[in-house]
């Protein structure tokens, strides 16, 4: 019998208002670490603290990779779409984008 790993990818609302894309496999240390400002070089360092505002799981590690620098590499509005499960707006806004072919993973 295998085990079936998870990995996780997760947007962090932080103080400043800003969002921190991650991915992790173990969700609640990692969240747990970011609010406790374990690593002064991260990005979350000082916008503390944070709250989880979307996670998705996945069971292959470069599946999860992939989606973290898909969702880094979008807007503000579009990341929000995502987590407010907005997938009509998600489809809009990535239309808009000329050349973007990104397939919207629900």
């Amino acid at each position: 019998m295998k085990l079936r790993h998870a990995y996780y990818v997760y947007i962090l609302l932080c103080a400043d208002g800003s969002y921190y894309t991650g991915m992790t496999n173990s969700l609640d240390r990692r969240i747990a670490e970011h609010n406790k400002g374990i690593d002064s070089t991260c990005y979350t360092f000082s916008r503390r603290p944070v709250e989880l505002k979307y996670c998705m799981d996945y069971q292959y590690v470069n599946d999860a990779i992939r989606r973290e620098k898909q969702i880094k590499r979008w807007s503000r509005k579009k990341k929000e779409a995502l987590i407010n499960g907005d997938f009509e707006e998600l489809m809009r806004l990535a239309k808009r984008r000329t050349g973007d072919d990104e397939a919207v993973e629900r």
